[in-house]
């Protein structure tokens, strides 16, 4: 099980970024809310992801940061209920819709039930 979160698995490319919030479906969890959108083009399955928190609902840096970190820790820690049956490739953002803030636990089980939700849609 492939507990990382490197390079190549963030969400970067532009282009990909601009698609995914035109096309893109979502799955939502309160706090959380997943965009996902399929990747064409590539020979082995895999994820695309990123993290956001909007500045309008998380006014301070600080904190907009925090929740940030925790979100991509929760992901890295608990990408293996996608990635262990994935037919294809992804992009993924997950955006956190709270104005409260959360700690690790209560993300952790948001998050489960995202991914759980995203699952059940494309397995």
């Amino acid at each position: 099980m492939d507990q990382t979160f490197g390079k190549h698995e963030k969400l970067k490319s532009k282009i990909l970024l601009d698609k995914l919030f035109t096309e893109g479906k979502s799955v939502k969890s309160f706090p959380l809310k997943l965009v996902y959108v399929p990747i064409e083009d590539s020979e082995t399955p895999h994820l695309k992801t990123g993290v956001s928190v909007p500045k309008k609902l998380v006014r301070t840096a600080v904190r907009r940061n925090r929740i940030k970190r925790l979100m991509r820790e929760v992901y890295r820690k608990n990408k293996y209920l996608v990635t262990k049956d994935l037919s294809s490739s992804f992009a993924f953002m997950f955006i956190y819709i709270s104005r409260e803030n959360m700690d690790y636990s209560g993300l952790e089980k948001c998050m489960i039930k995202t991914l759980k939700k995203f699952h059940e849609n494309h397995a």
